[in-house]
């Protein structure tokens, strides 16, 4: 067996790249959006806030959306 068959692994800018595109927007609507709403809070928690919200968006919605649409660009 070649190492052939083996898919290319991504380049790692690229992949961190995509990743930024997502996660600048997303926080910046978060702190727009929610900010008002946890300003008294303690960073920590504000930061866990933002976690369990972007982290999920992140796992099930955007990195397999990366992956399908900048596949092949993303391993050039």
């Amino acid at each position: 067996m070649t190492d052939n068959s083996k898919p290319k692994a991504p380049k790692s800018w690229k992949f961190a790249f995509l990743v930024w595109c997502f996660i600048y927007p997303a926080i910046t609507v978060l702190n727009l959006t929610l900010g008002p709403y946890v300003a008294a809070f303690p960073l920590a928690v504000k930061t866990l806030i933002m976690s369990l919200i972007l982290v999920p968006l992140m796992a099930w919605m955007y990195i397999p959306f990366i992956n399908n649409r900048f596949y092949h660009w993303m391993r050039r």
